[in-house]
């Protein structure tokens, strides 16, 4: 096909990417459905802002995963959605309990706002989380290609479409036998990968009547850690802002409490500071003897109450990139029944195991025995007697009351195993010349268990250990425990103990008919008419057995919770004049548990020439709320971080009981949620000025409102005058709790614009394609409650999510005969750093610089039935850019998880042989 009419195609359906360099078969048109539509059509009729990856492209980038896919769109958001800002706790209460799983956000409105389909269908949500589904039960070595809709389409789709759809698009019709096998080995230690997959399929559909295919595929992702990488194993930089806020040290920790060694807040002699902590090692100026520990920065945190304490830099213990096996099953039968009509049988199953890797366990609240043979005197270091109480500021003859990290106890190990399969049966044809119908029954279902398999112990035997006196919680520099202490340590650990379960379920029948009307004066009038009945269920268990485990991971159980939906929807293609087409869409969704939804849908496309095309729609749309918002019980916690207590600090301001103290929390669901809404609007255009070049423009626009948000505790704080009826007091006046939970309350609104250009041409005895994928976000304003502003929060820091001013992925690649080439830059732009509590340093750069990644591969066919692919990710070995940001509120310390990739420099290869 010439290159001009090639273009020309391209521009028409609005695809960039290197879409722009595959060949069309010039044989007769087939009407196929595109997403975004329920309406059949030649490819080249259709006007979506739709960005299609193939599996050609997957295998050439080095890609293992879905989830490293959806981190190379420019619409994706950048936030805790990966499986490494999943290994700390980040601030965002609603990724409780979803470990091993990955999701896609698109516009950054969260993963329950982008729908996932899998052939064009639902698939069930995560069984741990039951809010999105997770990525890792895609199957990619099955995949055939994606399309991403960066448009709203609950008017055709449903829930969850308000930022967009992505649609993975399996293998229907294989022949032959295929095996491939990969390894992406990292430069520095830590964080290999290696995939094979098996491909087998036998019969052709259009000679045989009949194909059935199986796809069998398997990756291993390695474990990484702060250790094994410079930029995250140092926490500990208070002159740029970085600093551990903890005092829970290996060297433990001696707090202020009533009948103890150090009984209340107390003075040391030429100082008037109240401290409520005590180190001896921070007394003698050696916290920093002891490995990973350092002097506690009151300054940054604003809390110089704990002076006399020294601090840990747990965030240096963490694994960054979690150990992680997947294994895919596809298979499908087709039988052509007739030259019309289709059957098939497809089923998809996943299993995925992955371990988070904590810090070793802080324990509060400990007892050492006066006398006991490791006891620590302090007395000399606090001398006097406290005015208030008439009692010594240190009474040696009382027991210590102290915090400590366990370092000998080991990290903490979650193991969790998530399984997810979908059968559909269905049939598809076409009857009367004209018309496309479509059937489907599916079982769709997700579970998943979190077990905890090292370094926890029993609460009650843990306390009752220290109380021995043998365990010595103060070792120094080439001292160990006794062998005796060891095994009292030992006998106090948990042994594999499961923590939680989840189940999702998903029972669809879905029916579709699509095709002409009658003619218009500009053409033919196509409608689709369609009917969606789903039904799907949640549970949640948590396991009692690990209530007495310290720090154990445990969540409120949620009962078996059912919800039923019907919906009715229906499509026309209405050609208004020539050139010019309108696309109407309705749906209307029926819940059972709160009632029903109507969303509109109108796009327009015209073409006035045969260089340009003009589009825009304007939508609406709904997100349902999930069942974790609406039925999870009741959690107690307490605050992260020590705070202040707006009413009674500023009255008693220094006094660490009420300007210093972490506060208990609740947070529960909302059974009377209702859904998100939201307005959308869109116009872009494509042009194709030369026949080397096609490129598009598209402003985006999303207002959101009755957004489902989390009144955390720290937001009930912040806006104590509006919210203190969440502040729950004792009789006395101070803080019993802090309430929070689910509310609709927010409303957000975004816009910007995604930019595309691909381009293709000859050099030398070769061809090149060049593309380029981006995106820039003007703006995302929230509103946390309806009394509180709107806040703009393009280029700052966020806990929940960061939304950048520009992302963009492009690549170059050079094709010459059996050999091709590929040069891929990502870029994400730099964003305003989180501000230190406290006293800020003059060398804290409130800037975090933009990142910016290069990857190199080459690929040669030259050997019949044979692909070798060979190359570098992170070609110059970029390290994430640098943040300061406080590691309780986002995992990486020194480094953002939701941007960087930790795995640096990396060597890829890939083998691919067709056996016949």
């Amino acid at each position: 096909m010439k290159l001009k009419k090639l273009a020309h195609c391209i521009a028409l359906i609005g695809i960039a990417g290197t879409a722009a360099a595959q060949q069309v078969d010039s044989g007769p048109m087939q009407r196929v459905e595109i997403t975004g539509s329920s309406i059949k059509r030649v490819a080249q009729e259709g006007a979506l802002p739709i960005q299609l990856i193939t599996a050609e492209e997957i295998a050439r980038a080095g890609i293992t995963s879905t989830e490293q896919l959806v981190a190379t769109l420019s619409a994706n958001g950048t936030g805790a959605d990966n499986m490494s800002s999943q290994q700390g706790f980040v601030g965002n209460v609603q990724n409780v309990h979803n470990n091993g799983a990955a999701g896609i956000s698109l516009r950054g409105l969260g993963a329950g706002s982008t729908l996932v389909l899998l052939n064009g269908r639902r698939v069930s949500t995560h069984g741990l989380s039951g809010q999105a589904v997770d990525l890792n039960s895609i199957p990619l070595a099955a995949v055939q290609r994606v399309e991403v809709l960066t448009d709203g389409a609950s008017a055709i789709y449903g829930t969850d479409a308000i930022g967009g759809v992505i649609n993975f698009i399996l293998k229907r019709n294989y022949e032959g036998l295929e095996a491939s096998a990969a390894a992406d080995v990292t430069q520095q230690k830590g964080g290999n990968i290696a995939r094979a997959s098996l491909i087998f399929g036998k019969g052709n559909l259009e000679t045989d009547g009949y194909n059935f295919m199986t796809v069998l595929a398997t990756d291993t992702f390695g474990k990484l850690t702060s250790a094994d990488r410079d930029f995250a194993n140092n926490g500990y930089q208070p002159a740029r802002g970085l600093s551990p806020d903890t005092t829970g040290t290996p060297f433990g920790a001696q707090n202020a409490r009533s009948g103890y060694a150090i009984g209340a807040a107390f003075r040391v002699p030429g100082d008037s500071t109240l401290y409520s902590r005590a180190n001896l090692l921070a007394f003698q100026g050696k916290c920093d003897s002891i490995p990973k520990m350092t002097a506690y920065v009151t300054a940054l945190w604003d809390a110089p109450q704990f002076g006399k304490a020294c601090a840990y830099d747990y965030g240096a213990d963490w694994t960054i990139t979690q150990p992680v096996k997947h294994v895919n099953l596809v298979s499908r039968a087709n039988i052509k029944f007739d030259k019309d009509t289709l059957g098939f049988v497809e089923l998809v199953a996943s299993r995925t195991k992955s371990q988070i890797g904590y810090t070793p366990l802080q324990v509060s609240d400990l007892t050492y025995p006066a006398g006991g043979a490791y006891y620590q005197d302090l007395s000399a270091y606090m001398p006097g007697v406290n005015p208030a109480t008439g009692l010594k500021y240190f009474d040696n003859t009382k027991p210590i009351y102290f915090r400590w990290r366990c370092n000998d106890c080991g990290p903490r190990n979650e193991d969790t195993t998530s399984d997810a399969y979908r059968v559909l049966a269905g049939l598809e044809g076409s009857f009367g010349g004209k018309w496309d119908y479509k059937l489907g029954l599916s079982s769709s279902s997700s579970k998943g268990s979190t077990i905890m398999t090292d370094g926890y112990v029993y609460s009650d035997a843990f306390h009752k250990a220290m109380l021995t006196g043998i365990i010595n919680p103060w070792l120094l520099p080439g001292q160990s425990q006794t062998p005796a202490a060891i095994a009292l340590i030992n006998s106090t650990k948990a042994p594999a103990t499961p923590v939680y379960s989840g189940k999702t379920n998903l029972t669809e029948l879905d029916g579709t008919v699509s095709g002409e009307l009658f003619q218009l004066p500009a053409g033919a009038l196509g409608a689709a008419l369609g009917v969606d009945f789903r039904s799907d269920s949640y549970q949640f268990a948590d396991d009692a057995a690990a209530g007495p485990i310290i720090q154990s991971p445990t969540a409120p159980p949620i009962s078996k919770v059912t919800q039923n939906v019907s919906a009715l929807f229906a499509e026309l293609s209405v050609p208004i004049i020539k050139d010019l087409e309108a696309q109407l869409a309705v749906r209307h969704d029926h819940y059972s548990n709160f009632g029903g939804t109507t969303n509109p849908k109108v796009a327009l496309r015209y073409q006035p020439s045969k260089q340009v095309l003009l589009r825009g729609s304007a939508n609406s749309g709904f997100h349902a709320p999930d069942y974790l918002k609406l039925y999870s019980g009741t959690s107690t916690d307490v605050l992260n971080s020590a705070a202040a207590d707006p009413e009674l600090c500023p009255k008693h301001p220094g006094d660490p009981t009420y300007c210093g103290e972490k506060f208990t929390t609740k947070i529960g669901g909302n059974p009377g949620l209702q859904p998100e809404k939201s307005r959308q609007l869109s116009f872009g255009i494509v042009v194709s000025p030369a026949d080397w070049i096609v490129a598009s423009a598209d402003f985006w626009r999303i207002k959101r409102s009755n957004v489902i948000t989390v009144l955390s505790p720290n937001d009930v704080l912040a806006n104590y005058a509006e919210l203190k009826q969440y502040v729950i007091r004792n009789a006395d006046g101070t803080i019993n709790y802090i309430q929070g939970g689910y509310t609709n309350a927010a409303k957000d609104q975004t816009q910007g614009v995604d930019l595309s250009v691909a381009m293709n041409g000859k050099l030398a005895q070769g061809r090149w394609n060049a593309t380029l994928q981006g995106s820039y976000t003007d703006s995302f304003k929230q509103q946390l409650l309806p009394i509180s502003p709107m806040q703009e929060l393009v280029g700052k820091f966020g806990v929940n999510d960061l939304y950048l001013r520009w992302k963009h992925n492009a690549s170059f690649t050079y094709a010459d005969g059996p050999w091709s080439t590929t040069l891929t830059q990502t870029f994400k732009s730099g964003y305003k750093d989180q501000v230190p509590a406290g006293t800020v340093p003059p060398g804290f750069n409130p800037d975090v610089a933009s990142y910016t990644l290069y990857h190199l591969s080459a690929s040669y066919k030259g050997i019949k039935n044979l692909t070798l692919t060979a190359g570098v990710k992170n070609l110059l070995n970029t390290a994430p850019p640098f943040s300061a940001h406080n590691v309780d509120d986002v995992a990486g310390a020194g480094w953002d998880s939701r941007v960087g990739d930790p795995r640096g420099r990396s060597v890829l290869f890939n083998v691919n042989y067709k056996f016949m």
